[in-house]
């Protein structure tokens, strides 16, 4: 079974540019289920959600279509990396305590994965999918990224972006969901860390293949008058929208 491989070309650069995700996160992730011995972290790309499963799990598997994504991940004691698709976890049925996907779910073909986690879940279990769209800077450098994601890049989106467009809303979800609380990613960046992290962008690749042209020159140079000196850091913020649920 094939997957939507949109991140192993650069995957260096996702590993150093794609930002981790809070620690309250993590602490509500695990008050879901009633033990905490085994979360699987489905497309763990280079194993943030991971890394931040392992200080509450006694072992997170994370897996990944992506052998170069995995190259690239950090390790931890308490995190197993294997190549595998999200579909097709090799996991005994009852055995997971949680399943995440971060920033991934809407690359699944969901009709596969989702029998696969009421199948590989404990009784118990909870599922939790999240994702994040633009990063919020200050008013005049958000324009210039909103016009770069629209109409530089816009059209190189693949169709499946509109579910992170949609802040997971329209993603189908068989599961019955509960309501979560409010999270957000927050990091202070210079700005060749934000031009690495908008480099990460699936579109931007698809850009750069289709056209032969790197896009991110132009962008750093529009945005160097509004930031300052490059090496002075802002906070950079992500609102994180969760679908969380457990089997019917």
């Amino acid at each position: 079974m094939s997957f939507k491989d949109h991140f192993s070309g650069h995957a260096n650069a996702y590993a150093k540019y794609r930002p981790d995700y809070p620690a309250e996160l993590f602490d509500y992730l695990a008050s879901l289920t009633p033990q905490r011995k085994v979360a699987l972290d489905c497309a763990t790309g280079s194993g943030q959600a991971a890394v931040g499963l392992a200080g509450h799990f006694e072992l997170v598997i994370a897996s990944d279509g992506s052998v170069s994504q995995l190259q690239n991940a950090e390790q931890h004691p308490h995190v197993a990396y294997i190549g595998n698709l999200a579909e097709q976890p090799a996991l005994r049925a009852g055995t997971v305590d949680l399943v995440v996907a971060a920033q991934a779910a809407h690359w699944f073909d969901h009709d596969r994965f989702y029998p696969e986690v009421k199948r590989v879940l404990k009784s118990g279990g909870a599922l939790a999918l999240w994702t994040y769209g633009l990063a919020y800077v200050e008013p005049q450098i958000d324009a210039i990224v909103r016009h770069f994601y629209s109409d530089v890049v816009g059209s190189y989106w693949p169709p499946e972006r509109r579910w992170v467009e949609s802040a997971y809303r329209d993603l189908p979800f068989p599961f019955q969901e509960i309501g979560t609380p409010q999270f957000q990613l927050q990091l202070q960046w210079d700005l060749d860390s934000l031009i690495g992290y908008l480099g990460t962008w699936s579109a931007v690749q698809r850009y750069k293949r289709t056209t032969g042209q790197d896009p991110l020159p132009a962008l750093r140079a529009e945005m160097a008058p509004c930031w300052g000196s490059p090496v002075e850091t802002k906070l950079v913020t992500w609102p994180l929208h969760l679908k969380v649920g457990r089997p019917h």
